[in-house]
């Protein structure tokens, strides 16, 4: 256990050299640095897991207190970390995909300016998220939180001369926030109930301080949830993810599958017994905010032509995915998916930085075509990695884990979530075909150049073997950490009649979109789409799908436009306007004083007698009176 620190301290000294020696570092050792800092990474965490898995009974947990970071009264929240289970899942993954993505960066980015930059960009990142799954506190989990916040902010914006990245990146960063702010308040809800920010302290008092749907205690959750949709792009702060893709493709991989939008999915299941005591929040804000994602995200990826933002979509209907796993009680499931998701979104990602490298920066699929000869190993990534998004049965990893969580929605009786999961499966099949389709089949459009380098070559081909059914022979250590599901409690008992039902179910709806997409990709050829793109509804409804069904029309109308107005209206410092009439009224009465000083006799008599007159009326007045 002691090499747990060095696990998220090597990749911060990678950044801490990578951000001194900057442009003074060439390109082999800038990556050797930024690669090797994340290998030694890969290798303490596999130690300190393996150790932990080894010596300590299951369900365990294991505190390593550092230091104390601050004291306030009697608030006084360690640097600590803790690990059981989860963490020690989340590490893995963190590390290990982290690590292939490193390395396939190092091959994606040779040439570009700002090569050391990007990698201490990278190493922050995953020290980061590294900081975030191992705090033993919220208050030291909100700083990894907030780091990988401004990382993401960072890398989305690499490319910062194109004034649309930086755009895009700021959007990221603000959306974010939104989501950042509600998580404090949901922190300083709990310690003000609870009195402590010590995550196992928490989980454990809140059964004994609260009742079920305790005001206070679902308040907190709310605010806990929607921290929770801000990171991982949940509905309604979700118009930041697709903007995302600005950044260099192996920024993508690494927000997409190893950090980041798993963030909140990892909130929600390490602070699982709050929701267990918040079952309305848990069924309405998790579970139908992952299953209206996921199925926004699936209409929204059917319209798009970039290679990189159907990817994107993709991810945010599997992270929907997650929370509806979260939103019916599958706590272990959902972890199983989010790993196997990692392994088959990096592929996928970092196979779509090796087909915009081979076909010169091309992005659009339609432009593509027939890259299947040309870069082979890349079409059989994306063959299994597409398989596994669409979870086709038995031999890609995406089967176990995504029929797994509509299986589970159908055992816990909420039959609308599990049709909402059904209809998200026949999109996600659509979508992949065509994806597929237009880029590998066909006739090319873009003249394409072959692929070479093993630093490219190993890390996919690692991935492509993670994304068959071997992945799920891989199962996180979540016993006695996390709940067990519904469906599993049914099968313990032998009375999961209805599982093959919903496999069934699940099986047909993702081949009814295969059958589908051939049939309008293939066989029609897109004649039938085009008519119907043509005409006044299909356009209307294609724009609207294109552009991610108006939120960000919504939101600038909403936000942005009476903010820039507001901005406008008090450009001229109305407030600070208001303020100099005291001045102003000073310097009137200076002027008013210093006329009447003229130096003139006759002047002063005659204000004198003046004066004098006025007041010989008002005395006679009041003696009248």
């Amino acid at each position: 256990m002691n090499a747990l620190p060095l696990t998220f301290i090597l990749p911060l000294l990678g950044f801490l050299i990578l951000a001194i020696g900057r442009d003074r570092l060439s390109e082999p050792t800038a990556a050797m640095i930024g690669v090797g800092s994340m290998a030694l990474s890969a290798i303490c965490a596999l130690l300190a897991g393996g150790h932990f898995l080894v010596d300590y009974p299951v369900g365990t947990l294991v505190q390593m207190p550092l230091w104390t970071w601050l004291r306030v009264g009697e608030f006084a929240p360690n640097f600590g970390l803790a690990v059981d289970g989860l963490a020690v899942t989340m590490m893995g993954i963190i590390t290990g995909v982290g690590f292939l993505i490193h390395l396939f960066a190092s091959w994606y980015m040779r040439g570009e300016a700002g090569y050391a930059r990007f990698f201490s960009y990278m190493n922050l990142f995953v020290a980061s998220m590294l900081l975030l799954v191992l705090a033993d506190n919220l208050m030291l989990l909100y700083l990894g939180w907030e780091g990988v916040g401004i990382c993401s902010y960072l890398l989305i914006g690499f490319y910062f001369h194109d004034r649309a990245n930086g755009r895009a990146a700021m959007k990221a960063f603000t959306v974010t926030r939104v989501g950042d702010v509600f998580l404090a308040f949901g922190l300083f809800l709990l310690f003000y109930s609870v009195g402590t920010l010590n995550i196992h302290d928490i989980v454990t008092r809140v059964p004994q301080v609260f009742s079920t749907n305790d005001r206070m205690l679902q308040l907190a959750a709310v605010m806990l949830v929607l921290g929770a949709m801000g990171k991982s792009a949940q509905i309604p702060l979700h118009s930041w993810l697709a903007d995302a893709m600005a950044g260099p493709t192996p920024v993508s991989a690494l927000i997409h599958a190893a950090t980041m939008v798993t963030a909140g999915v990892y909130l929600i299941a390490r602070l699982h017994p709050i929701f267990i005591m918040t079952p309305d929040v848990l069924v309405n804000w998790v579970g139908f905010t992952g299953a209206l994602t996921l199925l926004v995200a699936g209409f929204c990826a059917l319209a798009q032509t970039d290679i990189k933002r159907i990817l994107a979509y993709s991810t945010m209907s599997q992270i929907g995915y997650m929370f509806l796993a979260l939103g019916v009680g599958a706590w272990q499931i959902a972890i199983f998916h989010l790993m196997t998701h990692a392994f088959f979104k990096a592929l996928l990602f970092l196979s779509s930085g090796a087909v915009i490298i081979s076909v010169h920066h091309e992005q659009n699929i339609f432009r593509m075509g027939g890259l299947r000869k040309t870069i082979p190993l890349v079409f059989w990534c994306f063959v299994i990695g597409g398989g596994a998004l669409a979870a086709v049965p038995w031999i890609t990893v995406g089967y176990y884990s995504k029929d797994a969580i509509i299986w589970e929605t159908f055992a816990s009786g909420h039959m609308t979530l599990f049709w909402m999961a059904v209809a998200g499966a026949f999109l996600t099949s659509i979508y992949t075909f065509r994806l597929i389709w237009f880029t590998f089949f066909g006739e090319p459009k873009t003249h394409a150049e072959p692929l070479k380098g093993l630093s490219y070559q190993i890390p996919l081909v690692v991935l492509l073997v993670l994304s068959t059914a071997v992945g799920a022979l891989i199962h996180p250590p979540l016993a006695q950490v996390l709940p067990e599901s519904q469906g599993v409690l049914l099968e313990q008992v032998g009375n999961a009649h209805g599982k093959h039902t919903a496999e069934l179910i699940a099986m047909g709806a993702m081949l009814a979109g295969f059958v589908v997409a051939a049939a309008l990709y293939v066989l029609d050829k897109g004649r039938l789409l085009t008519r119907w793109k043509h005409s006044g509804l299909g356009s209307a409804v294609n724009y609207w799908c294109y552009h991610g069904l108006g939120f960000d029309a919504l939101y600038d109308a909403i936000f942005v436009k009476p903010f820039l107005l507001i901005g406008r209206l008090f450009k001229a410092d109305p407030v600070d306007k208001t303020w100099g009439i005291l001045p102003a009224l000073a310097m009137t009465g200076n002027r008013v004083g210093n006329w009447l000083q003229s130096g003139s006799l006759r002047g002063y008599a005659a204000s004198f007698a003046l004066g004098m007159a006025v007041l010989l009326v008002l005395v006679m007045m009041m003696i009248g009176m």
